[in-house]
């Protein structure tokens, strides 16, 4: 294993989730899409990858994760799975498969572990999906939870927005991570939501709590993978921090590579059979 930091090789479980967080041990998480990508991504030592329904919108250009499909998330989340050796691989169930009734949201689930060998799932909502979440996890299936701004209810909220501001959202967010703490999640994700709020969930709960836009007090981070290397240069959140700037560097090396062709510079002596 040549992850940067990475003290143990062993495959990340939803138990070393639990560990890490009574360990006081941060988690680093980030998304990937497809065999590639997975690969570099495990290899430099991250405890987890997202297949997230953001896939709509980073590989399929869609506005918002709405559009993209049952097929379309296990396809992603298989891809994912062959390139991974060490860390635990979470899939997103994408909007529509879990919240007509719970009987629903369990056949696609297990179609879901079935199809692609992923870790587990995440879910987005509160109380009101809390019985399918149930029903989930009695199918032996580990669920990750997500709170604060949820993407799958943009048109809900109709703005992306920082969430829970008022007294009343933040009270209620806090009751629901403790409702899909006390019934089994391993993990939840706090998206976007006031950092002293994201503290005081992580406080009281069980469950790792893994922040993109939630303070520095959450048990871990996840950061979409294109934007943290810097593919998107038109996305500009707060909470983004840029690694790379992959979009300038693919930039000027594609235009080199087409520069070469026009010129008759590539494929030259060395390059031929």
């Amino acid at each position: 294993m040549s992850g940067y930091l990475v003290e143990d090789s062993r495959k990340v479980t939803t138990h070393r989730f639990k560990e890490m967080k009574e360990q006081g041990k941060k988690i680093a998480m980030l998304t990937a899409y497809d065999y590639t990508t997975a690969k570099i991504v495990d290899s430099a030592g991250v405890d987890a990858i997202l297949v997230g329904d953001s896939a709509s919108n980073v590989v399929a250009g869609n506005q918002t994760t709405l559009p993209i499909t049952l097929e379309q998330m296990i396809y992603h989340a298989r891809s994912v799975v062959r390139g991974v050796k060490r860390a635990l691989v979470v899939c997103d169930m994408p909007f529509g498969t879990y919240q007509v009734n719970p009987t629903e949201g369990v056949r696609n689930a297990i179609r879901i572990m079935q199809e692609t060998g992923c870790d587990a799932l995440k879910l987005e909502g509160g109380v009101e999906i809390v019985e399918t979440v149930k029903k989930i996890l009695e199918a032996g299936i580990p669920v990750m939870a997500h709170l604060g701004l949820t993407p799958q209810h943009i048109n809900k909220f109709g703005t992306y927005t920082v969430r829970a501001r008022e007294k009343e959202e933040a009270a209620k967010l806090i009751s629901d991570a403790r409702v899909l703490d006390k019934v089994g999640c391993f993990g939840c994700v706090l998206e976007k939501i006031p950092a002293t709020l994201a503290a005081k969930v992580t406080e009281q709960v069980r469950m790792a709590t893994i922040g993109i836009g939630g303070g520095s007090a959450t048990d871990g981070q996840v950061l979409v993978v294109a934007d943290m290397l810097g593919m998107n240069n038109d996305f500009h959140p707060k909470f983004l921090r840029r690694y790379a700037d992959l979009h300038t560097i693919m930039t000027d090396a594609i235009g080199h590579y087409v520069s070469d062709v026009k010129s008759g510079d590539f494929p030259n002596e060395n390059e031929l059979y």
